[in-house]
């Protein structure tokens, strides 16, 4: 069973009308805090579902004093009927919700021979069947009312399986394929319910804190590494635009194009340079484990993990990305690009 708690004892049952809700799970930390902090830079309404009480705690405060209402419900997402509860104690305090955002998600490092078949299944459990709750507890809602949004957040690894990541790999593989399918249904349903993908790269947050692992030493994330402010402002943006799906970075973009026209060069590179890539002995990296894979942690721990000297705050790609004019200019640099080379081989 969930156990609930609102932070907020001032809201009404009815909530503040004026402004939208959004429901983000995994909030008390990384990805989720920063898309937090974000939404509530323009004044939502933001429902905080997590495992840890101290963290969830500490982001609505944070939440608060950034401009948003947060109120806190307490589930783990591959409990439907606790993640359910957590949903319904949300739309009470703050109405109908808006956007719902399934965040949650939580790693394993080892090789795939290595790693215990309950951490692999803990992985799935979470990572799939949370996102799969989540977004049936979300269509509930929003499909009657033909209204909302559905934000999955997936990875770079949702088009490249990477070595030492067998579980989340398999988990965010088969959550591309998840949504790609009910947003055809919703299509097929001529639904306005819009459901749309993020896929982040490798960002600076303390899921890699968090993540369990039987390997010889601490994971870390494989470089270029970025800040998750940078996730914040994606996920705000696919939640409040009607973009099919959003790739930050040159890293996942990289990902997405090399494995559709060269797969057995990546297979070559990630198994020759990815391993090392993945691991550490530094100890600031090693002090801040915290493995969360079966209880949740007892301790906040922020939006940023260990990695802030290394890690970037701004994308070309990003930019580009994210601003249409910006887009048809780069492509029209390309294929002027691709117009001369191709004069000058003639």
């Amino acid at each position: 069973m969930a156990q609930s708690e609102s932070f907020t004892p001032a809201l009404t049952a009815a909530g503040d009308r004026t402004r939208k809700t959004v429901v983000i799970t995994g909030a008390g930390s990384g990805i989720g805090l920063a898309a937090a902090l974000r939404f509530a830079q323009h004044g939502w309404q933001i429902g905080l579902i997590g495992r840890g009480e101290a963290a969830l705690r500490d982001a609505k405060s944070e939440v608060e004093m950034a401009g948003g209402i947060g109120h806190v419900a307490m589930a783990d997402v591959s409990d439907s009927a606790a993640l359910e509860l957590a949903a319904t104690e949300i739309e009470t305090a703050f109405g109908p919700i808006d956007v719902w955002i399934n965040n949650a998600g939580i790693g394993f490092y080892g090789k795939f021979t290595d790693v215990p078949e309950e951490a692999f299944r803990r992985v799935i459990d979470v990572n799939v069947m949370g996102t799969v709750n989540g977004t049936r507890i979300a269509l509930s809602r929003m499909k009657p009312r033909n209204r909302g949004t559905i934000v999955q957040i997936l990875s770079a690894v949702s088009y490249r399986g990477i070595a030492l990541q067998s579980a989340y790999s398999t988990s965010k593989y088969g959550l591309r394929g998840f949504t790609e399918a009910v947003r055809s249904e919703l299509i097929n349903e001529r639904s306005a319910v819009q459901i749309t993908m993020v896929h982040p790269p490798a960002v600076n947050t303390p899921f890699y804190s968090h993540a369990g692992s039987v390997m010889d030493k601490a994971p870390r994330p494989p470089p270029p590494v970025y800040q998750p402010e940078l996730l914040g402002e994606a996920i705000y943006l696919a939640a409040t635009s009607r973009r099919r799906e959003w790739r930050v970075t040159g890293s996942t973009v990289g990902f997405a194009v090399g494995n559709t026209i060269a797969p057995d060069l990546l297979d070559h590179l990630v198994g020759l340079v990815g391993v090392a890539a993945q691991k550490t002995t530094r100890a600031a990296v090693v002090s801040a484990r915290d493995p969360n894979t079966f209880t949740a942690s007892t301790k906040p721990s922020g939006t940023h993990g260990p990695f802030d000297r290394e890690s970037l705050a701004s994308s070309i790609q990003w930019t580009i990305s994210k601003s249409p004019a910006a887009m048809r200019f780069g492509f029209g640099l390309l294929a002027m690009g691709v117009f001369y080379a191709a004069r000058g081989r003639r």
